[in-house]
């Protein structure tokens, strides 16, 4: 029974780690851009600190599934999907974020900047973790129901 609570938290885990990912990226970060009273340098550095604050959560959590996924021996499907979102974890802590931070400093210090494609691969690295989150929260969802109903063993599914 210990396993299933374990699995359920695994599951409910990935899905608070979505909506704080929706509420961040999708949904605050655009919609404060469309504030008319609010300095583009506000906004920008408002932005920095909460994207790299929001990181280390993500490592945080991305930890703690990476430990659940182990110990429970989740399917192939889950552990790649976890495999996905760590990849794409790397790829903005490594580079997408250094770039647009150091972007960000620059542009409120006063300098000024062609367009680049680093918030549009940004974006869709948050687009991939959103939906490999998803995906992994309903695999996790199906297989404790399954298991609490005395289906197929949960940690084969």
């Amino acid at each position: 029974m210990t396993r299933v609570w374990i699995g359920i938290s695994a599951t409910l885990l990935a899905a608070v780690w979505l909506g704080m990912l929706i509420g961040i990226s999708f949904l605050a970060t655009p919609v404060k851009f469309q504030a008319p009273t609010l300095e583009l340098a506000n906004a920008l550095d408002v932005g920095r600190v909460t994207f790299g604050l929001f990181s280390r959560v993500e490592w945080t959590i991305a930890a703690i599934l990476l430990a659940l996924v182990a110990y429970l021996r989740f399917s192939a499907w889950s552990a790649a999907l976890l495999a996905v979102i760590i990849c794409a974890l790397v790829l903005q802590g490594t580079w997408l974020l250094p770039v647009l931070t150091e972007r960000a400093e620059r542009i409120i210090a006063g300098e000024v900047f062609n367009s680049s494609n680093h918030h549009l691969i940004y974006i869709g690295c948050e687009a991939v973790k959103a939906l490999a989150l998803a995906t992994f929260a309903a695999i996790g969802a199906s297989r404790w129901l399954r298991a609490e109903r005395g289906g197929q063993s949960a940690s084969q599914a």
